[in-house]
């Protein structure tokens, strides 16, 4: 993969979906990402977790795509946790207050408990 590409892989636990992405996230790849995550909501799975461990790079338009989504996950009941955010991906995340609007864990399988233990 080079370094500028982008990736979506889906895995379904159950009722969780969890989504790994991987490379760069920005402008031309968010649309991707959009996708991914609509196609979640079209199959009435939103219970989200986003695997950001092999994610280099977001750009405004990366983080776009978790705003135009929160308000519907949880209005139907579920929600959009993030896991494994590297050093450089959460100082952004968390210079625009994400940890106030969403759970950030330091593993997947923390994320994913979460949504198992509610």
């Amino acid at each position: 993969m080079e370094q500028n590409q982008f990736e979506v892989i889906r895995q379904d636990q159950d009722d969780i979906s969890i989504l790994t992405i991987k490379g760069y996230l920005d402008a031309h790849t968010a649309p991707d990402f959009e996708k991914a995550i609509q196609e979640l909501l079209e199959s009435n799975r939103y219970k989200i977790v986003i695997d950001f461990s092999d994610l280099n790079y977001i750009s405004s338009a990366g983080l776009g795509v978790f705003m135009g989504f929160i308000e519907d996950v949880r209005k139907n009941g579920g929600d959009i946790k993030l896991a494994q955010l590297n050093d450089r991906v959460f100082k952004i995340f968390d210079l625009l207050g994400f940890p106030n609007l969403y759970e950030i864990y330091e593993n997947l399988g923390q994320a994913i408990e979460k949504f198992k233990s509610a």
